[in-house]
């Protein structure tokens, strides 16, 4: 009963604080951090010790998936080298500095240090999705951060591996066996990943229950993650391309009905558990510094100096990168922010966590692993400092850039998409006039509708009046409801036609929301 109300009381703690930090238009990550830090730090509050099958059977599938299901395909395919020139060659720079700066300053011995490097070195996916859904940043910019962070992880399970295997078992590095099992791990991965996409879109063609469509999306990511695994592959890069296929397909396997159910469960699924996992990382620290050798007290100052070390390698490796991609591109003058807003966004999030988690307690021979609890307190330390400095600090980065786009910019690509939509359906209804294959009466009633929407997309009429109309609309809706409620409450209408008209109510008064 403790356990399951001290997650209740977590769902509870994150939920309210999410709320706030949407309301605040701060990120909610950095807040829910800091909020589980503050909570830890109170009296009589249990001390939390995170389980890694929890981090890596629960939690990370669904966050990994839908991560992945909003990777666009078209700019994937425009960054792709670069994308692979950060998923691998910044992951060893990273994780080799980071060893040798943590040797350097830090009690660990070098076997530890290349266990905390290779556990740092990629960037995470999770957090960097949740930082970054509020940023006006270039199409490609935003691919491209979330593209690293997705496949950089293949890299940095192999170096974990390799590391703790010479960490534990005091064994030296065998190179050649780590590049076979990178490719084991990544080609496994990326094999069955996409088989499992191509079983579930089949089924998905055939479905059209909406509760069957629900279940089937919620299980998805975790067969592709338990699937590899069992198959001694990458659970993370199998999630990640069921999710990139799946995403780019999205549209052709179900309806409009079914889609807004879809987003609906799984944005409350990713919200709980962003939430939730964010604010366990705050929550941990406290126990793990606890645990803590006391010679080991100036931890706080070990991971200052790694997630700084992170912070310079990562900007020295963009900035030549950056400016060969952007001369390759046709730019003239190289945009040196562009790396510094790409540095910024390199958070450390769950996945170092988890694989801090996984490392074993005990050696080869039995004795204790005496240097694990440090491990763990400098990698949710660096992973706390990146959420909370860089996460508190990324939007006002952003906009000093320069980089961001305007909001005059996406509106009125909006409105000329919709304008194109709107001629297109006009173009198709003259057709049909001139066919005469459909009342005259009907083309009129839509035509006017279609009419209304060209003239909206095209600027016809003035903001004011626009905003009187949203508002007469707003509030006929509110009476539209209150006489839907009234022709339930006289039983004039069943509960079914009652839900099927609110549902319709809600949708539109969502619409005006967004515009």
């Amino acid at each position: 009963m403790r356990g399951v109300g001290t997650v209740l009381a977590l769902v509870v703690l994150a939920t309210v604080v999410a709320t706030f930090a949407r309301r605040w238009r701060i990120p909610a990550p950095s807040l829910l951090v800091v909020a589980g830090l503050v909570v830890a730090l109170l009296p009589g509050t249990p001390r939390i010790e995170i389980s890694p099958e929890i981090i890596g059977l629960v939690v990370l599938p669904p966050l990994l998936y839908a991560s992945a299901e909003d990777m666009p395909w078209r700019e994937l395919r425009a960054v792709w080298k670069p994308v692979g020139v950060l998923a691998i060659g910044l992951v060893l720079a990273s994780a080799a500095t980071v060893a040798a700066v943590a040797t350097l300053v830090t009690p660990l011995s070098w076997q530890m240090a290349f266990v905390l490097g290779a556990i740092l070195a990629s960037t995470d996916p999770v957090a960097v999705t949740a930082l970054g859904r509020r940023l006006a940043l270039p199409p490609r910019v935003q691919v491209l951060v979330q593209a690293e962070s997705l496949f950089n992880d293949a890299t940095s399970l192999v170096l974990v591996r390799v590391a703790a295997g010479i960490a534990v078992a005091s064994a030296a590095a065998d190179w050649g066996a780590a590049g076979t099992e990178f490719l084991v791990l990544a080609g496994g991965g990326t094999v069955i990943g996409a088989a499992v996409a191509a079983v579930i879109a089949l089924i998905r063609r055939r479905t059209e229950d909406p509760v069957l469509e629900t279940v089937i999306a919620l299980v998805t990511p975790y067969a592709a993650y338990l699937l590899a695994e069992a198959a001694h592959t990458s659970g993370v890069t199998s999630c990640v391309v069921a999710g990139v296929v799946l995403g780019g397909r999205g549209d052709r396997l179900t309806n409009a009905r079914i889609r807004l159910q879809l987003h609906a469960v799984y944005g409350t699924v990713v919200f709980l558990l962003e939430s939730v996992v964010f604010s366990l990382i705050g929550l941990a620290l406290p126990a793990q510094v606890h645990a803590l050798a006391d010679g080991d007290r100036a931890w706080p100052l070990y991971a200052l100096a790694v997630a700084a070390t992170l912070i310079g390698v990562r900007l020295l490796w963009l900035a030549p990168l950056s400016a060969v991609v952007q001369r390759k591109g046709g730019l003239g003058r190289v945009n040196w922010r562009v790396p510094m807003v790409l540095t910024w966004a390199g958070t450390r999030g769950v996945m170092p966590l988890a694989a801090a988690l996984s490392i074993p307690e005990l050696m080869k021979d039995g004795t204790p692993l005496a240097e694990r609890p440090l491990l763990l307190v400098l990698t949710t330390s660096v992973v706390v400092v990146t959420l909370v400095v860089q996460g508190f600090t990324l939007a006002p980065v952003v906009r000093r850039s320069g980089i961001a786009l305007e909001p005059a910019h996406t509106a009125r690509e909006e409105a000329a998409a919709r304008s194109q939509l709107a001629r297109a359906g006009l173009a198709r209804l003259d057709e049909l006039a001139e066919l005469e294959a459909v009342p005259e009466v009907v083309l009129d009633r839509i035509r006017r509708g279609l009419a209304a929407r060209l003239d909206d997309a095209e600027g016809v009429g003035t903001e004011s009046a626009d905003r009187v109309h949203r508002q007469l609309r707003r509030d006929l809706i509110v009476v539209e409801a209150a006489e839907l409620q009234r022709l339930y409450d006289d039983h004039a209408i069943s509960d079914t036609t009652r839900r099927r008209l609110q549902r319709g109510l809600d949708l539109e008064e969502a619409r005006l929301a967004d515009t």
